[in-house]
């Protein structure tokens, strides 16, 4: 019986059928490939729901003589077949312990959660661009596209670290499917070089140009992954927001999204000075003094060229020693720049002249966003005056001015633990100097609630249609080992979810569709109201707290480096 069975006619029959029901397998779990111009993409399986591609660069490797320059643009992969079921390389950044504290930035939406497992190596070679789709999504579906910029303070953070499956996957239940694309971008002095001949170099601000640089991809390729470069909707939080938020300083934006969401940052989130201000040159001198090999040309002011032949390593151990401190505004952020066009000038003179994008978009807020930048450390009515006169300078007013103003600010908000941040909490300090939760106030204030309310009235003054929120769940001090006192809960994302997937969709974050949720009303100049999410209470309230205290930081804002 055996040898009939395995007779040779019989055992060819046999392999014949394996093979088609193991092609059929195969044929049944393919991997999902893109033709990428003359590429063909292979990507991967994120769930059963989407399909992501990894690791495909945007631009040329910012190396050698393209170190501390302009990016160049990938126009086409240089390969036939290209493997994109991973990450690419994450740009360089400091070893810091707060760095899960700034990745995980205290916000409801998680369209994007972190991801710790396996991260990829750093490196210099890191502008990547990533890709989540619906799964079968044809390449003439024309779908919306979120892009996301992350955030970190402008020296740490990864696409890695954001997953947009889960926001694609809902946008797939709900009915209106989307395309998630995230990037990396330069970070500190690799991505935001400081000093007179960075300024004179023209090579300011390289991390926007890095984020400029992926959105052109994005119009260039997203078609063959069945997005539209015609809906495309950019999104950040936290630096991510506010470097999309200074996109929209310049209206060639126009040309690569149609709208945007802004999660915890305008474009004059942090107060900024020139490139070539003292503290900033100062930075960028003791960057170059870690470079072994061009520590003797530090304070030279022609550092670019030892720089760019520097090797990697040297440059890769600079970056890691830059100092990150939470409570100083970063040396290595957006700058101010007069001769360039991403941020020209000051943004309260920008607002005045209409001088900024006409897309409509989504702004909001957390409650405690200063708590992440306060520090457990006793400070008098001395230390905040040094402090903010140290954020203010140089004048751009008069000195008496400044002084005038910083006074105010003093007055407007008294150590009185029961007005502080964390709010809400009456006279309960935490464990911590009453300085604590002033400071908190302040620059929560200062750096997010003030200019966020003064870019919603900048832009509803000029007709632009906006919305407003105001993620109202406490939040505790955080954590000096990195740990946010804080959970979201998940009914408060998907509801944010669906808000943000309808606006991508449809330019309106009430699109009837998906889980019932209150109606979202505009922000307007007769109406300013915001949508104030805590927990299942998503209210309806006017756009007036801190009133006096806000109402006083932007009318002082260019005293302020606003």
């Amino acid at each position: 019986m055996l040898d009939c069975i395995l007779s040779p006619s019989n055992l060819t029959k046999m392999v014949q059928t394996l093979t088609y029901l193991l092609g059929f397998v195969v044929a049944a779990h393919a991997l999902p490939q893109v033709h990428l111009g003359k590429t063909i993409v292979s990507g991967t399986d994120s769930s059963e729901e989407v399909e992501f591609f990894g690791g495909l660069p945007y631009a040329e490797p910012p190396l050698g003589k393209l170190r501390f320059r302009m990016p160049v643009l990938k126009s086409q992969l240089d390969t036939r077949e290209f493997n994109a079921s991973a990450f690419g390389n994450t740009c360089l950044q400091p070893v810091c312990d707060h760095l899960s504290t700034l990745r995980n930035k205290r916000h409801a939406l998680r369209s994007a959660k972190p991801q710790v497992a396996n991260p990829p190596p750093s490196s210099e070679d890191c502008l990547f661009i990533n890709i989540y789709r619906p799964k079968n999504t044809d390449a003439t579906a024309n779908l919306p596209v979120l892009f996301w910029t992350h955030g970190g303070g402008f020296a740490f953070g990864a696409a890695n670290q954001y997953d947009g499956t889960g926001l694609v996957a809902q946008s797939v239940a709900r009915g209106t499917p989307i395309i998630y694309v995230n990037i990396n971008y330069r970070l500190g002095p690799l991505g935001f070089p400081q000093g007179k001949e960075a300024d004179d170099q023209r090579i300011l601000n390289l991390g926007i140009q890095d984020q400029i640089t992926a959105l052109q991809w994005v119009q260039a390729n997203i078609h063959y992954f069945g997005g539209d470069k015609k809906k495309v909707t950019i999104f950040g939080e936290s630096a991510g927001s506010i470097m999309t938020a200074i996109l929209y300083l310049n209206p060639q934006v126009e040309k690569l999204a149609r709208a945007a969401i802004f999660e915890s940052g305008s474009p004059n989130s942090p107060t900024t000075a020139p490139a070539a201000f003292e503290s900033k040159e100062s930075g960028w001198r003791a960057f170059v003094k870690t470079v072994p090999s061009c520590a003797s040309v530090a304070k030279s002011g022609h550092t670019l060229a030892c720089l760019q032949n520097s090797s990697t390593d040297e440059i890769a151990t600079a970056v890691r020693q830059n100092v990150f401190q939470l409570d100083k505004p970063p040396v290595f952020g957006p700058t101010v720049d007069p001769r360039g066009s991403i941020y020209p000038d000051y943004v309260s003179r920008l607002y005045a002249k209409g001088r900024f994008a006409r897309l409509p978009f989504i702004a909001g807020t957390n409650r405690d966003e200063g708590t992440l930048f306060a520090t457990d450390q006793p400070k008098s009515d001395e230390d905040i005056r040094a402090l903010l006169v140290n954020i203010s300078s140089p004048v751009t007013t008069t000195a008496k001015d400044l002084n005038d103003t910083v006074s105010k600010i003093l007055e407007l908000y008294p150590e009185d633990p029961a007005v502080g941040s964390p709010y809400g909490t009456g006279a309960e300090l935490f464990g911590l100097p009453p300085s604590f939760k002033r400071v908190a106030s302040i620059e929560g204030d200062l750096y997010f609630e003030a200019p966020r309310r003064q870019f919603s009235q900048a832009a509803a003054k000029f007709g632009v249609k906006s919305y407003v929120y105001h993620f109202n769940q406490p939040q505790l001090p955080v954590s000096r080992t990195g740990d946010p006192r804080i959970s979201a809960g998940h009914g408060l994302s998907e509801v944010m979810m669906n808000y943000w997937i309808s606006f991508a969709a449809s330019l309106n974050p009430n699109d009837g569709k998906g889980i019932n949720r209150p109606e979202w009303p505009q922000f307007t100049k007769e109406s300013q109201v915001l949508l104030q999410l805590e927990g299942r209470n998503t209210t309806v309230l006017q756009d007036d707290y801190r009133k006096d205290q806000m109402g006083y930081l932007i009318e002082k804002a260019l005293v302020l480096h606003h």
